[in-house]
């Protein structure tokens, strides 16, 4: 009988052979349902993230709100009436929200309801430091102090670890203010004796306390001191040191390239270096301990009176560092002449000049990466020339005259993504009789001009007229953009009383409204549109 499978006998062939593919076809099976229950799993697995992606998309759109960006106003004013202010404008950032405010000083009765003298217990008219809001001129905080108003000097708390800002002298005190809360953190009776220029100087700790201590340059009928403070309370930290046989006023602080503090004295026969670090040893033993020498300078040093001889002259008027951050160089103005000095105490270049006025600035007219030079020389019958020296050689780059208006502040400059500066100053451009451009009315001596430097042969004159500067600043309000100029007016001079006004404007605010003026023959080609279209299209960038 042959044998054929059945039922019973399901793993036999029909040939009679054993075969292993139906238990193959069982393990498939098997396979394929792990595969469905893993296909399942997956499924899950991607549903849920779905879900969580979603969450967070929700959580951040709806629930977490998204940063705000500042909502700017293009111009805004501030007045107050009955007012006097000083020469005193710091750019900071107060309320931290990444957008820098102005600080100002006026001497008042109130400058608010909520703000008075009587109020506080201070006699009337008394001295305010306000903050407003850069973005919109809104006042942030207001700190009423005792009269009378010597000085401020802001930008201490950086590198020292302080919760406070601002140094104020006032009355016979010295008061230090927390920018971003307008409180006093200390106050102290001051030395007696007259600021100089740079008055304070920022230092590491001194005293151990972990806090950053400052350095107070004063003078007085027979000498310049220095006094060391604490940056926590505002005591004297050790005694007051006398600099013998130096009686001008104009003497600075500075800091060299290696982190090194010497006091810049300008006596008779030049300018000459003295290192703080002896200065602190006279003050209190150990007191020098967190202060350097400068070993080039000290190679220098003369070994009886410390003094380094960085320039000799028969008389040095202003001494400024190079406005920037990678670089010691110094400006010396003296009485013929404007020299560049490196902080290797090396003369750089010289310009021979008997005539400067105000105080020269600085800004990129060239792309060579090197802090351009600009001066304004009296050359008689009321005009000026304003001219940019070149900061490598001090070869003259270019140079206008102008009708020399009092009380003009100092030019300034705002650093673009082009490698180059924008050169804001401050005249009345005199026209030729044959020009075809109109000329202004006789009253209004003075204008704002702006020079792009890639279109030299001309500028642009804003039609905005601003009378009685009493303080000027030109920058950047917030990290790489928005370019905007302040203006502090008052009656006719600083501490005079009448009505006060601080005002911003964007800086290419004033382009459409101002007018091209051609001040050489190349200039009269240039068309209006390509001249403000080539200003509209800047960028502007941090130093």
């Amino acid at each position: 009988m042959e044998n054929h499978p059945t039922e019973g006998d399901p793993l036999k062939r029909e040939d009679g052979a054993e075969g292993g593919a139906p238990t193959t076809e069982i393990k498939k099976g098997c396979k394929e349902l792990d595969f469905a229950k893993l296909t399942h799993w997956r499924t899950a697995v991607f549903f849920f993230s779905l879900f969580l992606c979603l969450t967070v998309v929700f959580a951040f759109s709806f629930i977490i709100p998204c940063p705000v960006r500042p909502q700017y106003l293009i111009s805004w004013h501030r007045t107050f009436n009955d007012t006097a202010t000083y020469d005193f404008l710091a750019i900071e950032d107060a309320n931290k929200d990444k957008v820098m405010d102005v600080l100002f000083v006026v001497r008042s009765s109130e400058v608010s309801q909520n703000k008075t003298c009587a109020g506080k217990g201070l006699p009337s008219p008394c001295v305010f430091v306000v903050a407003v809001d850069g973005t919109d001129g809104k006042t942030l905080w207001e700190t009423p102090l005792e009269p009378a108003f010597h000085w401020a000097q802001c930008g201490l708390k950086e590198d020292g670890n302080r919760s406070w800002d601002c140094l104020v002298s006032h009355s016979d005190k010295l008061t230090a203010i927390e920018k971003d809360k307008g409180v006093a953190k200390w106050q102290q009776v001051q030395p007696v004796g007259q600021p100089g220029s740079v008055p304070v100087l920022s230092l590491p700790d001194l005293d151990g306390d972990k806090v950053g201590d400052v350095a107070l340059m004063i003078h007085d009928s027979e000498s310049t001191k220095v006094s060391f403070l604490s940056g926590e309370s505002g005591q004297q930290i050790g005694s007051t040191v006398p600099l013998d046989a130096v009686k001008a006023l104009d003497h600075i602080f500075y800091r060299t390239k290696g982190g090194s503090h010497y006091i810049l004295l300008e006596r008779d026969s030049g300018l000459f270096g003295l290192s703080l670090w002896g200065v602190a040893a006279k003050a209190k033993a150990g007191l020098e301990d967190a202060l350097t020498k400068d070993k080039h300078w000290e190679s220098k040093a003369n070994a009886t009176t410390g003094l380094v001889l960085v320039f000799k002259s028969d008389q040095v008027r202003q001494v400024l560092k190079t406005a920037h951050t990678d670089s010691s160089n110094l400006l010396l103005v003296t009485k013929t002449e404007v020299v560049q000095v490196s902080g290797r105490l090396d003369t750089l270049w010289m310009y021979n000049s008997s005539s400067i006025i105000g105080t020269p600035s600085f800004g990129h007219f060239n792309k060579d990466g090197v802090l351009d030079v600009v001066i304004e020389e009296d050359v008689g019958n009321d005009t000026k020339k304003v001219i940019i020296l070149d900061g490598v050689s001090g070869g003259v780059l270019w140079a206008v005259s102008l009708q020399n208006s009092p009380n003009s502040p100092r030019p300034a400059s705002i650093h673009t993504t082009n490698s180059f500066s924008v050169f804001m100053f401050w005249g009345l451009f005199l026209m030729d009789s044959n020009s075809s451009v109109p000329q202004m009315p006789v009253e209004s001596t003075r204008r704002a001009y702006m020079l792009h430097p890639l279109y030299s042969n001309v500028l642009l004159e804003s039609a905005n007229l601003v009378d009685h500067i009493i303080t000027f600043r030109a920058t950047l309000l917030e990290h790489g953009r928005h370019a905007a100029y302040f203006t502090l007016t008052g009656p006719g001079a600083a501490g005079a009383e009448g009505t006060v006004i601080l005002s911003k404007r964007k800086l290419k605010q004033d382009v459409p409204d101002s007018r091209v003026v051609p001040i050489s023959s190349a200039g009269a080609a240039e068309t209006n549109g390509n001249i403000k279209e080539a200003f509209n299209r800047l960028r502007f960038s941090d130093e």
